[in-house]
């Protein structure tokens, strides 16, 4: 069982990929992080405070080798390419 939000939100919003080609940047993990947090009612923790915890969690936001999924993919892919929608 995650022991922290951040956790919680790498279990639920990613999935591990050590071979991937195009891992999510540190602003798309950041806001990706930001949808989960509002689909849980969650106030989402700035940027830095972000970074910090996902340091502690032990992802490198520059490397993370992370890849999106479940419903807080479809919600920040949703806001972030309206066209799309």
């Amino acid at each position: 069982m995650p022991s922290s939000h951040y956790q919680q939100f790498l279990a639920e919003a990613t999935i591990p990929d050590p071979s991937a080609d195009h891992p999510l940047g540190p602003d798309c993990l950041y806001g990706l992080y930001v949808s989960w947090a509002s689909l849980h009612g969650l106030r989402p923790k700035p940027d830095q405070a972000f970074r910090a915890g996902m340091h502690r969690c032990g992802v490198d936001v520059h490397d993370c080798r992370l890849h999106m999924t479940g419903p807080a993919a479809a919600d920040y892919i949703l806001y972030s390419y309206p066209a799309v929608a």
